[in-house]
């Protein structure tokens, strides 16, 4: 199975998480920050390499909380 990843809401969060094709396991790219983005919505895909190729998804809702307040 191949996973991929698209973020849906904010568009420019793409620098910020990443996915590993092979076990689907998410990952930060550098710092979230509350006070410029509290909510997160992604999808991830998963594609099996059968004939045909069969394919689902999955949405991933990310809420970040502000720890200092």
């Amino acid at each position: 199975i191949s996973y991929s990843l698209q973020i849906l809401f904010p568009q420019d969060g793409r620098d910020i998480f990443g996915i590993d094709r092979k076990s689907g396991e998410i990952r930060l790219r550098s710092d979230l920050d509350f006070e410029d983005v509290s909510l997160y919505r992604m999808q991830v895909d998963a594609t099996d390499h059968g004939n045909p190729p069969l394919s689902g998804h999955c949405k991933v809702v990310l809420e970040v909380l502000d720890v200092n307040d």
